[in-house]
């Protein structure tokens, strides 16, 4: 299961990188505007992403910054919440690869941003983690595709997989 999960961090990190870049390549106009989707823009899309991760990341290790609302602006400019991005998904990656198989078999008590109380395995936090990733780097895709009437770069994990290629997010922030 470890391995799993390791392969989704890796994955996790390999989409966003290649998702920042198409928004990168967007307008601050385009990249900003409104399009319906639940988070409005690609701005508002990649911010919740992260402000998301924080959350659960918070929960999971007990440490790091996480705001209370998950359509938190947690920076309004792109290329520091793409430094942020590479930030917390080497964060992911490191946190992953420190568990054990007791640990992700292992319950985890946490509150929700209401202060609902729960708790679950770790590994069911993990698989719902990743999966709330995928789903809202489906909407930018969505988004990138109405922005740019173009087809967004391939987001599949068997690209990936099969040796496809990202670029260093934070390269792409400091250009």
């Amino acid at each position: 299961m470890k391995a799993r999960f390791e392969q989704l961090a890796a994955y996790n990190r390999w989409a966003n990188a290649r998702l920042y870049e198409a928004a990168f390549a967007l307008p601050d106009g385009d990249y900003r505007r409104d399009v319906g989707a639940f988070f409005k823009s690609l701005h508002g899309t990649l911010n919740h992403l992260l402000a998301a991760d924080r959350i659960w990341m918070k929960r999971l290790t007990g440490e790091g910054e996480a705001p209370d609302r998950v359509d938190a602006i947690i920076y309004e400019d792109r290329r520091q919440l793409a430094l942020a991005r590479a930030d917390e998904d080497d964060r992911i990656v490191g946190f992953v690869s420190s568990l054990d198989e007791a640990a992700l078999a292992g319950a985890l008590k946490y509150a929700t941003t209401s202060g609902k109380p729960f708790e679950q395995p770790r590994a069911d936090i993990l698989s719902h983690f990743f999966n709330h990733q995928t789903h809202h780097r489906g909407q930018a895709h969505t988004i990138l595709s109405i922005c740019t009437g173009k087809e967004p770069p391939v987001l599949d994990l068997l690209a990936m997989q099969r040796g496809g290629v990202a670029p260093d997010l934070r390269v792409l922030a400091k250009h």
